[in-house]
């Protein structure tokens, strides 16, 4: 489903793992629906600088489209937030997060990267295409967007988000020479701000000690943190 702000290497990418593992491709730009929509709402946005709201737009059509096939042929949809962004909210609410079933809700993204490329390892070749392994994470929602404006690397998130989520350390102790304070606080913020997000996402695979879900589920409302 690409977009204006598709790269041509997405979608060479895409096309290229489709192939090695023998996946038929639906092609449904979504370009015209998006355009569309903000045809009908440019005069109830009036005039409001472009935000992340156009960006939700795009998911939430992807999402729709998803629906729209899953109802027509009985297919189930497979929403791909990993845990990493499951648990700081970097997913869009009947969007991306529109499925049936989360196969990787519990896999953190580093080690999303570490799965792919043991999958490699253990075929012999690139079945997992090198490209998408190598180029930097993006949502591609908006020109030249990387998932590194707004999160920090994924290297230093997970660990951090282990700590807090699996191993139910507090930001305090967390907080160390290597991970600084203000950095702990800001992601613990996010994983507190966004359970209301998970709370409507769909069931997933558990791997670790600590999944969200029936492991991990906190009170949205009265302000409980504080």
């Amino acid at each position: 489903m690409p977009s204006q702000y598709s790269s041509k290497g997405s979608v060479d990418d895409t096309e290229a793992l489709c192939a090695n593992l023998g996946i038929t491709i639906n092609t449904i730009p979504v370009e015209k629906i998006f355009s569309a929509y903000l045809e009908m709402l440019t005069d109830h946005f009036g005039g409001a600088e472009p935000d992340v709201t156009e960006e939700n737009i795009q998911a939430r059509i992807r999402g729709n489209l998803l629906m729209a096939l899953s109802n027509k042929f009985g297919w189930l949809v497979l929403t791909t937030a990993n845990k990493s962004e499951t648990s700081v909210g970097y997913t869009t609410l009947y969007g991306d997060m529109a499925g049936g079933f989360a196969v990787i809700k519990d896999v953190s993204k580093t080690l999303v990267y570490r799965l792919a490329k043991y999958c490699n390892e253990m075929k012999g070749e690139a079945v997992i295409p090198e490209e998408i392994l190598r180029k930097p994470p993006s949502a591609e929602l908006r020109p030249a967007q990387l998932d590194a404006d707004t999160l920090p690397p994924y290297e230093v998130l997970d660990p951090i988000l282990k700590a807090y989520v699996e191993d139910d350390l507090s930001t305090e102790e967390i907080a160390s020479d290597e991970f600084d304070a203000s950095l702990v606080e800001g992601v613990v913020r996010m994983v507190d701000s966004n359970e209301y997000k998970r709370r409507q996402g769909p069931p997933g695979i558990k791997i670790t000690a600590r999944a969200f879900g029936k492991d991990r589920r906190f009170p949205i409302t009265n302000r409980y943190s504080e």
